[in-house]
């Protein structure tokens, strides 16, 4: 009886774990602000917040400097965040900004109903996944219930990094093969065994280790060619290269983003995914599709980026929006390859958790119940029109290339050579920031290219309010 009036009296003092009563303002305001920095051992809710310089002095002091700040190289330095609602995130007086490049909050920062779903799983239970627990079971259905029939089995990790790397284990465990083929440009991701299938600068100067090639970056713009000249091109030089490494070191797996992200918003000409799927079954080899950044609905016209190529991976990646923000991800494939690796038991420790994956199941329902996939098909052509209109007006502005809510458009000095304008996107970036409250990310190969990848929330006011920060960007160089 003690412990049942213990267990009453907890309740009573966390909450019902399916109460709703919290709104943001009581969330996001109870806090008061301080200038005052402080050392006391309270929770991290009651500090009162430390003044930016404070804070930029602890940064530097006690956080490697690896770990850059975005705008850290801004007159007005970084911003330092309070809270985000959305589509919007609020610096430390309350100044809103608009986030064009946020994709981990894929619903929204501080969507009501993930936020609820965590709280209240987290005022339950969480623990690992070695323990039956209905979560997990129906996460995993629900979220192989919109891929093809073909990919039924799931296994949750916590980042993309982890699901990329976990992706190659599969595959190589499944073809008893280590090489892998990338595409140059690429990045999958921070552990060791990613940065070594990321061609990709910004992150890593290591160099490609054994057992990785990359093939070239089906950039149609860059190449200066059409689409069905880009995917000739790249198909006849990677037949021509899995013919001539074939006897030695044949194929494991060929990886793809389905949109090319950090490298420059490219989007995979027609043909071309289907193409180099082809190519590496006939040798034996898995194709893996990575859709950390470019999945659940961001391109407008299908669930996975994938599938809007009329493909079919033997493995599929996700990552960041899965949790909106908390640690979820996964890697689904199909049974053949799961069983491979069937023999070596898997396991991780916070993977596929009771709080993550009741978060899961909320992101996959918001974006059925508020229309997500299609507000970014139709937000997104909208707001691309409007960047194609400026792009009009400014030179300088030399391609607009997208899907959906996941687009970019590429600075060059001259539209005749396409020579890279890397210090016009920097211009831009900074611009937008300080005189519009417009946030995006500079990209690409030459960082080059503004990346647009906000939550999927945006609107078409917000697509109105980016075109208009970009001409005024221009027009003040």
């Amino acid at each position: 009886m003690r412990s049942l009036c213990w267990l009453a009296r907890r309740r009573s003092a966390v909450g019902s774990p399916f109460s709703t009563e919290r709104t943001f303002s009581t969330v996001l305001f109870r806090r008061p602000f301080s200038t005052e920095p402080t050392r006391s051992r309270l929770p991290a809710s009651k500090l009162p917040p430390l003044t930016y310089e404070d804070n930029v002095r602890l940064r530097g002091k006690h956080l490697a400097p690896a770990l850059k700040a975005h705008y850290q190289e801004s007159k007005a330095g970084p911003l330092k965040l309070s809270f985000g609602e959305g589509q919007y995130l609020y610096d430390q007086n309350g100044v809103q900004y608009l986030d064009c490049v946020n994709n981990v909050c894929h619903v929204g920062h501080c969507h009501p109903k993930v936020v609820q779903a965590a709280a209240a799983q987290l005022s339950m239970l969480n623990t690992n996944s070695r323990y039956l627990h209905d979560n997990i079971v129906r996460l995993a259905t629900q979220v192989t219930d919109t891929m093809p029939d073909s990919l039924d089995v799931a296994i949750f990790v916590n980042s993309g990094s982890e699901a990329n790397d976990l992706a190659l284990r599969l595959a190589r465990n499944h073809t008893q093969r280590k090489h892998v083929y990338c595409i140059d440009g690429a990045y999958h991701g921070n552990t060791a065994s990613t940065l070594a299938i990321s061609p990709y600068s910004k992150y890593s100067s290591v160099e490609m280790e054994d057992g990785v090639s990359k093939v070239r970056s089906p950039d149609a713009y860059r190449l200066g060619l059409t689409a069905a000249g880009t995917t000739s091109l790249c198909l006849s030089e990677f037949e021509e290269a899995l013919a001539g490494a074939h006897s030695e070191t044949p194929p494991a797996a060929f990886i793809a983003e389905s949109l090319i992200c950090c490298g420059g918003q490219v989007v995979l000409p027609e043909g071309y995914l289907t193409g180099m799927h082809s190519l590496v079954r006939a040798h034996g080899g898995v194709a893996i599709a990575d859709e950390v950044q470019t999945g659940f609905g961001r391109v407008g016209s299908h669930m996975w980026a994938f599938e809007a190529h009329g493909a079919t991976p033997d493995i599929v990646t996700l990552g960041k929006p899965f949790g909106n923000g908390f640690p979820l991800s996964a890697v689904i494939t199909t049974s053949e390859v799961a069983l491979s690796s069937g023999k070596i038991e898997y396991f991780n420790t916070f993977g596929g958790n009771p709080v993550a994956c009741a978060v899961g199941m909320a992101v996959l329902n918001v974006i059925e119940e508020e229309g997500l996939q299609e507000n970014a098909r139709v937000v997104g052509q909208y707001t691309r029109d409007l960047i194609n209109a400026v792009a009009t007006k400014h030179e300088a502005i030399g391609d607009v290339r997208g899907m959906g809510l996941l687009f970019g458009f590429e600075f060059v000095k001259d539209r005749a050579t396409r020579e890279p304008d890397p210090n016009a996107a920097r211009h831009v970036m900074h611009w937008m920031r300080d005189n519009a409250n417009v946030l995006v990310s500079t990209d690409g190969p030459y960082r080059n290219v503004i990346k647009v990848k906000p939550p999927l929330c945006f609107t078409k006011a917000d697509g109105e309010r980016l075109a208009a920060a970009l001409d005024g960007a221009m027009a003040a160089r």
